[in-house]
């Protein structure tokens, strides 16, 4: 399901909330906040209602990671405020920590962390909640879990798979731009998600006789003298990692990318559909819908996270904005566009 298919699904579902009286953000309204939640109001005869935390990052607009985990339970059965209560922590990644602390203080029933750096919060805050991952970049390079197939411990969930398709990216840039000869890259040492991601891409650059070369950001006001960077190096593209900092300024990095006249490619189809030129990576509202069945279904009934194994992206999503690309003065090769999953005009 394509992300409008998503959209015509989730108003779908919004009309069957709606006829029980019930909406997506009917709860949200109790998280964080001291009133007894409505959840157990709604439990009948004093049964347990599970209780799953959300620790992820803060943003503007709505949530697809979000919208699409409850559309993952609503199919499997379960309505928000009946069945299951989430409490919500949407935090900067220097708030993860602390947020993941209260979420065990609530002694939640299991914490559903969105990204690499509130996973590794939520592992470092306890050792018997469960933990599922909505989706990470290398869950067993940064120690989230033993290994893909034998998680061990309490974290499981969904990969991003992001550090093993470097080569496929850097291969979509030569292919676009067939003289390419340096990429710069997008690098926070901040983040413990970037450093295989680079490795992974320097080896394949390396195959493709490409240049790799690192841009370092820490915050919003490092873009300027990064896109400065990459143009007294000659950088020929420019390829982003997705992580909150970036996703959060990515109309400042567009718009950037645009004036200097760098083709751009993304991690995140967010990025393209705001203007960006290209982004290729995993569908990932299907991570958190599949999150929602083959890990926080099995594991509120009974199943240990060390039993279920880190599950990997099944579908990718590559998309060109044709409009970004004229801008540019950018012709997309023909083979190129027969490639991509979607086109915006």
């Amino acid at each position: 399901m394509n992300r409008l298919g998503m959209s015509a699904h989730l108003q779908s579902r919004r009309r069957f909330l709606t006829s029980l009286g019930l909406s997506f953000g009917t709860f949200s309204l109790l998280a964080g906040c001291g009133a007894v939640p409505l959840i157990e109001q709604l439990a009948s005869g004093g049964s347990k209602v599970p209780r799953i935390g959300w620790l992820g990052g803060a943003q503007a607009g709505p949530n697809f990671r979000l919208d699409a985990f409850r559309l993952g339970m609503l199919d499997l059965g379960y309505v928000e405020g009946q069945t299951f209560q989430l409490d919500y922590r949407l935090a900067e990644p220097e708030e993860f920590t602390a947020y993941a602390e209260e979420l065990v203080g609530r002694k939640v029933d299991l914490i559903l962390a969105s990204g690499t750096q509130a996973s590794l919060a939520a592992k470092h805050a306890t050792t018997t909640i469960p933990v599922v991952m909505g989706g990470t970049a290398d869950p067993v390079g940064v120690g989230l879990v033993a290994t893909l197939a034998r998680p061990g411990g309490n974290v499981t969930g969904m990969t991003l798979l992001s550090t093993q398709v470097g080569g496929k990216r850097l291969q979509i840039l030569k292919e676009t731009l067939p003289g390419l000869a340096r990429v710069a890259v997008f690098f926070n040492p901040d983040n413990p998600l970037y450093s295989s991601v680079v490795t992974e891409l320097e080896v394949a650059a390396r195959s493709l006789g490409v240049e790799l070369r690192r841009l370092q950001i820490r915050g919003p006001a490092d873009f300027g003298e990064a896109f400065e960077s990459a143009t007294a190096g000659h950088a020929d593209a420019l390829f982003v990692p997705a992580d909150q900092l970036t996703t959060n300024n990515r109309g400042r990095i567009i718009e950037l990318a645009t004036r200097v006249q760098l083709p751009a490619l993304y991690e995140l189809r967010e990025f393209p559909d705001d203007g960006g030129l290209m982004s290729y990576g995993p569908d990932v509202a299907d991570l958190y819908r599949r999150a929602a069945v083959r890990h926080v279904d099995k594991i509120l009934k009974g199943a240990k996270p060390a039993d279920l194994p880190v599950e990997q992206p099944t579908r990718f999503d590559f998309v060109i904005n044709l409009k970004t690309a004229q801008v540019l003065g950018l012709t997309i090769p023909p083979p190129v566009l027969q490639q991509a999953t979607a086109t915006i005009q």
